[in-house]
Parts: structure tokens; sequence; C-alpha cells
């Protein structure tokens, strides 16, 4: 039964992970805050729809310079750290829809980080095979 046991024994690297997932969290207040102030409801609206989805494909990116592989799972869980992170902050008040769909967005967002981090040069390792993880 050798095909149950992982091929490597390398753990994933969840404080890389916790960390890339809370910035990029932090790095989408610390844009629609402002946005808000100074452009009104409309751009604000815009702004967490793009930084939802920018700011965890960015630090997906970052991650996936710095594991040997899987990268695609490595941005997955970077956008769903930076998800929960919202959801934990708001918990008990009634998210609207839009809201929502910026959480898919983060997950979309680190996913795809993670499968473009196969094609960026990394720090670490061979360049990985699969491009989708």
């Amino acid at each position: 039964m050798s095909w149950l046991k992982p091929a490597h024994n390398k753990r994933l690297r969840w404080g890389l992970v916790l960390a890339a997932g809370v910035c990029a969290e932090l790095a989408v207040f610390a844009i629609v805050f402002p946005v808000l102030h100074f452009w009104g409801q409309t751009a604000f609206l815009a702004a967490i729809l793009i930084s939802s989805a920018a700011l965890p494909f960015l630090a997906a990116l970052w991650v996936g310079r710095r594991v040997e592989s899987h990268r695609a799972l490595y941005g997955l869980l970077v956008g769903t750290v930076a998800a929960l992170m919202y959801v934990v902050l708001a918990w008990g008040h009634p998210e609207p829809f839009l809201y929502q769909v910026a959480h898919g967005l983060k997950l979309l967002g680190g996913w795809l980080g993670g499968v473009a981090a196969n094609y960026q040069p990394r720090k670490v390792g061979k360049p990985d095979a699969s491009a989708w993880g």
C-alpha cells in the first residue's frame, strides 16, 4: 500500500500561509477604507472586489516563490486565511452579498497566484513539472 504514503515527508509551511493571508487581508483594509473616504461608496465597493482578488494573488505569488511544490494549494490556503480573517472579525454581523463574492474572489485570487507561481523564478528547489499544484 505504498500508494497511500505521501510522496515526501515535508509539512505545509503554515506560518508562511498565515502571514501571507493576514497581510493580504490587512492590505485590503488599508486600500479600501481610504478609497471610501476619498472617492465614495461606489469606488469603495469596486475596490473591495478588485483588492480581494489582487492581494491574495500577490501574496500567493510571494509564498509560491518560497515553497518547493503544491503552489496552487498554498495559494488557495492564503486566500482562505484572508477570507476567514474577515469572517472572524465581522462575526455576528450580517454580510452583504458583495462581501461574500469578495471572499470567493480571495480564494480564486490566491489559487491563481499559486498557479502563476509555477511560472515564476523560485528562491528554493527546482521548477515544478505540474502547473496546477
